[in-house]
């Protein structure tokens, strides 16, 4: 996109970027474990000086994307699973994922099992919005409890009204992007949009039906007939798969509960709820970049039909918002950057999917995005991540509005993708810093470039960035006072 200068900063070409060399797959893996044992200094060093901070969020709390996904979310939502009696999943499956640590360093890649199963205290919620792949929740399962993480019904529940993901659902993701050709989405072919489609049409199965096998069997014989008379390359066992959900079923059982009144009355009892968000507001179904966007809702409203929590619950929604933005797959990237400067930072913020290991996009913060994303939320405070990525550069760039192709300049959101993709970015220039933060703790400590960078995102925004991380250690992150 081109850009539009401000007459109170000039915009100009970025400079090449300096501080980072490129590197290879085997350099990043050996970086990535310095990363890990630096997380494991940290966390075991790591007093619990923002306790009065966290008791103050009240009792039910929602930590949520408000960019195009993998802001960060994990990291905020695993210090607050600290606190909280219940942290729950409201939408989305396995196309989310969240890297935590836990006291001793060690790193978890989560995407179904919600972030909270690292406190032996709290009750962890997969609530019906939720599209669940037992096979997928299984092999977390495992893998959480190989690693000394004990799992069973006091600590893991899933509501008896989330919808299943079946392999047949992964199998039409794929055909379905294939149909599309040029014009592909980019989903992760989890699978995840099929499933919502056959909650849509009235013919998906629920997690609670697999305690009647005969009804199970029927829905799912239904569910692949309909996939076969679509698609003509469609390929389905479905006699196999019912035979596998046999075992499933048992296992999944003990797990099952009405999530919907449990989760009310805990919090009538004086529970506290930390509802932990998958994706972005900016790929809601809704409000996101249609077409190029998830098959669930995000956003707020997403949280309370995804869980059955009212909205006059909610006494705190943090907004979390990278520094900069990335965006994986296809769709209009307004701030998007390209050539060294997107490669460098790619490469400094370890820019590649939990979920697909797929490089990011990298672009400039775009306050349009976040001003839209934050009036349909309602956000009480962002979480701003990764400012240490920042460190070493000359100068920033804050999109405050678009150009649009008539030569109107607007502060709000089109929802027309051809629009989109054709404005241009009215920048706000601010002078970057040197210094390396990513060993700093308290707000005094970060150097004057950072600080104005914080604050005027926060004047742009109208809200304060209360949260800044600036390492991926449980403990790297500054509470502005």
């Amino acid at each position: 996109m081109s850009a539009v200068a401000l007459s109170s900063a000039a915009v100009v070409a970025p400079r090449r970027v300096s501080w980072q060399k490129r590197l290879s797959a085997s350099s990043r893996a050996r970086v990535a474990r310095r990363v890990v044992a630096k997380a494991t200094a940290e966390a075991k060093a790591s007093p619990k000086k923002h306790q009065a901070e966290w008791n103050s969020l009240g009792s039910v709390c929602a930590v949520l994307g408000s960019q195009w996904g993998d802001e960060g979310k994990g990291k905020l939502v695993d210090i607050l699973a600290q606190e909280y009696d219940i942290v729950a999943r409201c939408q989305g499956g396995a196309n989310a994922g969240h890297t935590i640590y836990d006291d001793e360093g060690k790193k978890y890649a989560l995407h179904l099992v919600p972030s909270g199963i690292l406190n032996e205290k709290a009750k962890c919620v997969v609530g019906n919005g939720v599209v669940v792949h037992l096979p997928g929740m299984f092999n977390e399962i495992d893998t959480l409890e190989k690693a000394g993480v004990k799992i069973d019904s006091s600590r893991l529940v899933i509501s008896d009204r989330a919808h299943m993901l079946f392999d047949l659902h992964k199998e039409i993701d794929g055909l379905r992007e294939a149909e599309l050709s040029g014009n592909k989405i980019g989903t992760t072919k989890r699978g995840i949009g099929p499933a919502y489609a056959s909650k849509a049409t009235r013919n998906g199965i629920r997690v609670g039906d697999v305690r009647n096998p005969e009804t199970f069997a029927q829905k799912l014989r239904t569910l692949a007939a309909d996939a076969a008379a679509r698609f003509d390359d469609f390929e389905y066992d479905v006699d196999a798969e019912i035979k596998a959900y046999e075992k499933y079923a048992e296992r999944i059982t003990p797990f099952i509960a009405d999530t919907v009144h449990m989760i009310n009355e805990e919090h009538k009892a004086g529970k506290r709820v930390l509802v932990e968000g998958a994706n972005a507001t900016m790929l809601d179904l809704d409000f996101g970049t249609y077409p190029f966007v998830t098959s669930s809702n995000p956003s707020l409203g997403g949280v309370c039909s995804g869980l059955g929590l009212a909205p006059n619950k909610f006494e705190t929604v943090i907004g979390v918002a990278k520094a900069y933005t990335t965006r994986v797959g296809a769709g209009p990237y307004p701030t998007e950057l390209f050539g060294e400067l997107a490669d460098d930072l790619r490469e400094k913020g370890y820019e590649y999917g939990t979920t697909t290991g797929r490089p990011r996009r990298i672009g400039w913060l775009d306050v349009v995005a976040l001003n839209y994303a934050s009036a349909i939320n309602g956000f009480t405070h962002l979480n701003l991540t990764k400012l240490d990525v920042l460190s070493g550069l000359p100068e920033l760039k804050i999109a405050t509005a678009y150009k649009l192709g008539d030569g109107t300049v607007t502060n709000a959101f089109p929802s027309s993708i051809e629009e989109l993709e054709k404005v241009e970015c009215v920048y706000e220039t601010m002078p970057g810093w040197e210094e390396d933060i990513s060993d700093m703790r308290d707000w005094d400590e970060l150097p004057a470039g950072c600080k104005a960078y914080v604050e005027k995102i926060e004047e742009l925004t109208g809200v304060e960035c209360r949260y800044l991380g600036v390492g991926p250690g449980r403990d790297a992150i500054v509470v502005k006072p």
